[in-house]
Order: structure tokens, then C-alpha cells, then sequence
């Protein structure tokens, strides 16, 4: 069994992320083997996990992937490890709006921690409070009995009084403190118009931001007590998720290229294990750095990422430009979300890219964020027409037009019109739409299936 603990807080800005981090490199330090997670859709975060822990860090989404996966993928993700760091989203009990559990909200850190039988340690930003803190903290607790909250860091702490006083608040309710956070600890990570700089994109600073949230844990946060709340858990026996059971070989796989460098940092780590589950041999292509596709490409992945923030350097690179356009034009399939979507255009924010969607992109004073119940409105090399999957929006841009003759999806949002989007032709797919391959298995094995069948009449016979 893997000791395990869900990092949670009463609403965003509290601090979760540097202390999640923080304990997961804190704990690696000393000897142990870290499984680093982070409940919902997001990138960013699990990029300096996979920092923290030295190994990949992993999603755990009931949205995207059914409530019924989330164990497996949790064992899968911990297999080897003795203790996993799981970190949540939003506030504890904020889930996708209008779906609700006994725990919680649908996809909240409450209803993961509930999937898991893990406890959870409260994360709460004490600036401008003092004994009211125990008012929070017995509303937290009592609010759904099912979630086992079992202990708090205390952060954002302004003196050695005030910490005394937040101690007695949490000793009248019964949680322990595990640690207390100064105010004047800060650690720079820098951000930008979707969140923090991804970890890939930030370098060796990223590296320096991950060793201070280690020090900043490991000096204020007791260590042996959460590893001790972690060992609490149950016994958490059941099968483990695998690549291998939920695609079927593909005889003859081809070559399929997978963009990835700093620009294209948003893809969840099931992907490439399913590609590679289907026999497919999986190439990686850094489109800041590569002139050309890897030999043999017979399909082409090109996740999301920060293009907009590349777009220069993307698009100075004509020759890859040239080699996607070409390869695209030949009706190769190319799968395309949210930031290769953008790469696909004409052109992004003025910069000529590879224009093989008929489409101008430019950055947006609008965020576009929230998960989407969307429908496949034609047939493509990932989905059959009528295909109904879960979806996620997270951009900041806007293509004109919006979608193609052809759109990918269609979807009734809140406001009851029925929205259209993205870009499908002949083997292109390409779509703002975030969707996580584990939750769409056989959208996987379809594209390398259509790979491999329109590689055949180019192969020499």
C-alpha cells in the first residue's frame, strides 16, 4: 500500500501549489519515492511536480476520465513509490458547477480525496485573521463528513504572536498544525497570462524555484507528522490502470511524431504510453529546435502549449513549417489541440505559421476556460461522428474564423446556444478542445490505426 495525503485549500491563492511541490521534493530529499499528482485538467502545475518527485507528474480528472479511473491511474501512477503527493484544485469543495457528490463538487479535490480514501491536509492562508480561523476550519470539517480532514499548514503567517494565536484557533477544533509559513517567505515563479511559466519553458530558474519550495517546507513543515497522517490511509487494494489493456496492438504501427520543447508543454503523460501500447514508435519533436520531422512520420500529434509565446521563434523555423504543411497536405493524420491548433494557422499574432488551417490566430483580452460536454459533428481519424466526450477549454486566444466548414465539435453552452468549433479535413483534426487520452482510449488506437493505413500505398512495396 502507498502512504498518501491530498493537499487542499479553502479557495485558490492560498498557497497549495508551493507546498505540494515543497513536500514532494522535501520528501524525495530524504530518501523517500515520491508519486506526484494533481487533481483536474491542469498542465502547468505537474510540470514542476515531475521536477519535485523526478517522476512524471500525473492528472487525476473524474471529469475527463470518469470517476471509475481515477483509482487505477492513481496506482498506476504510484506504482514503486512509498508515498504519494496528491495536489487539489480550486477550494477543497469547488467541483465542476451544477454536478454535485456526497463529498462535494464533481471533480473537486473533496470528491478525489473520497476516489482515493485519503486524508487531507488544509493548506490556509492566515493573513488578516486570527481566532476566526477556527470558525473556517470547523466549517471545512463539518461541512461533508466524509472528507477526512487531518491536519493544517498554516501560511502567510506574520509573527511568532500571530502564530501562536492561529495554533490555539486550530487546537479548538481539533486539527493539528503541521507546520507555519512566514509571510515574508516568497518563492519566484514567475507567471503569465494562463498561470505560472511552465517548468520546461522556465529552465534552471524552475529548478532554483522547486529547491526553495524544498527548504521553505522542509523548515516549516513537520515532515515525520505528514508522512505519519500519509501512513494513515487504508489499505488501497484493486488493479492498476495500463496502456496495455486499454488499446489493442496496431499491426504494422507506424512512426508518430509528438511535438514537445517549451512551446508545446500540455499533454498528459497516458498519451505517449497509450500511442506506444499500440505498437506506434513514438518520436518527439521540439518545433523551436527540429528543421525537419523525424524520418518516417505517418502521424502527427501536436499538443497545447504556449505557441503565442514562441511565435517568433516558431515561426523563423520555415522549414518544419514547410514539412507539417506537406505532410498535412498529403492527408497524413495530424491531431492538433488548443496550442497546435494555433500552429496550424496562417498566421499567430501577425507571425506566419504553418497554414494548413485557413484560419488567423491572435491573442485575446478574453479567457476561454471550463470544461465542455461536446459532441463529434463528422467523422476524423480520432472520433466517429456522434461521439459525446468531456472536454476543457484553458486559452487565452481566438482563431477567425472559428471553426472550418467541417467543425470538430459541437456543444450547448450555459448561455443555450449550440457552439461550433475547430478544424477537420481530410486527416486533420484540430481543435481547441483539451481532451485526456485515458479517458478516450479508442480515440488513440483510431488515429494510429488511420496512420498506419494511409502509410501503406506511400510505402515502397
Amino acid at each position: 500500500m502507498v502512504a498518501r495525503l491530498v493537499v487542499a485549500a479553502p479557495g485558490s491563492g492560498s498557497g497549495k501549489t508551493t507546498v505540494a511541490t515543497g513536500l514532494m521534493a522535501a520528501l524525495r530529499r530524504t530518501g523517500h519515492v515520491v508519486a506526484p499528482f494533481k487533481v483536474g485538467p491542469d498542465y502547468i502545475d505537474p510540470g514542476y511536480h515531475t521536477l519535485a518527485a523526478s517522476r512524471p507528474g500525473r492528472n487525476l480528472d473524474p471529469v475527463l476520465v470518469g470517476e471509475h479511473r481515477i483509482a487505477p491511474l492513481f496506482r498506476h501512477g504510484s506504482a514503486g513509490a512509498d508515498v504519494a503527493v496528491v495536489e487539489g484544485v480550486m477550494g477543497l469543495f469547488d467541483g465542476r458547477i451544477g454536478h454535485h457528490v456526497d463529498v462535494g463538487g464533481y471533480g473537486s479535490t473533496a470528491h478525489v480525496a473520497g476516489l482515493l480514501d485519503a486524508p487531507v491536509l488544509l493548506v490556509v492562508d492566515a493573513r488578516g485573521q486570527s481566532t476566526s480561523l477556527a470558525a473556517l476550519l470547523h466549517g471545512f470539517r463539518s461541512y461533508r463528513p466524509g472528507v477526512r480532514i487531518a491536519g493544517v499548514v498554516l501560511n502567510q503567517v506574520g509573527s511568532d504572536r500571530h502564530e501562536e494565536v492561529l495554533r490555539e484557533a486550530c487546537g479548538d477544533v481539533g486539527l493539528p498544525v503541521l507546520g507555519a509559513v512566514r509571510r515574508a517567505s516568497e518563492v519566484d515563479v514567475p507567471s503569465r497570462h494562463l498561470g505560472l511559466v511552465p517548468a520546461a519553458e522556465h529552465g534552471d530558474p524552475a529548478v532554483r524555484a522547486v529547491a526553495a519550495m524544498a527548504d521553505l517546507v522542509a523548515n516549516s513543515v513537520d515532515l515525520a507528522e505528514v508522512l505519519r497522517i500519509a501512513r494513515s490511509a487504508s489499505t488501497f487494494d484493486g488493479p492498476a490502470w495500463s496502456s496495455s489493456d486499454e488499446v489493442a496492438p496496431v499491426e504494422n504501427a507506424p512512426v508518430i511524431a509528438v511535438a514537445g520543447g517549451a512551446a508545446f508543454t500540455f499533454g498528459y503523460t497516458e498519451h505517449v504510453e497509450l500511442l506506444r501500447a499500440t505498437g506506434a514508435d513514438v518520436a518527439v519533436v521540439d518545433p523551436l529546435r527540429d528543421e525537419h520531422l523525424p524520418h518516417g512520420t505517418a502521424g502527427l500529434v501536436l499538443p497545447g502549449g504556449f505557441p503565442e509565446a514562441h511565435a517568433e521563434a516558431l515561426s523563423a523555423n520555415r522549414s518544419l513549417c514547410a514539412d507539417v504543411a506537406a505532410l498535412a497536405d498529403t492527408g497524413t493524420p495530424v491531431h492538433a489541440e488548443c496550442g497546435g491548433l494555433l500552429y496550424l494557422a496562417r498566421e499567430l499574432d501577425g507571425h506566419p505559421m504553418c497554414g494548413v488551417i485557413q484560419a488567423d490566430a491572435t491573442m485575446s483580452p478574453r479567457l476561454v476556460l471550463g470544461y465542455r460536454d461536446a459532441v463529434a459533428t463528422t467523422d476524423s481519424v480520432l472520433w466517429q461522428v456522434g461521439t459525446r466526450v468531456a472536454g476543457h477549454e484553458f486559452h487565452r486566444t481566438r482563431t477567425v474564423p472559428a471553426h472550418g466548414e467541417t467543425p470538430a465539435w459541437a456543444w450547448r453552452g450555459h448561455d443555450a446556444i449550440s457552439h461550433r468549433e475547430g478544424f477537420v479535413h481530410s486527416g486533420l483534426h484540430a481543435s481547441y478542445l483539451h481532451t485526456h487520452p485515458a479517458g478516450n482510449p479508442t480515440a488513440i488506437h483510431r488515429f494510429v490505426t488511420a496512420a498506419r493505413d494511409h502509410a501503406r500505398p506511400h510505402q515502397p512495396g
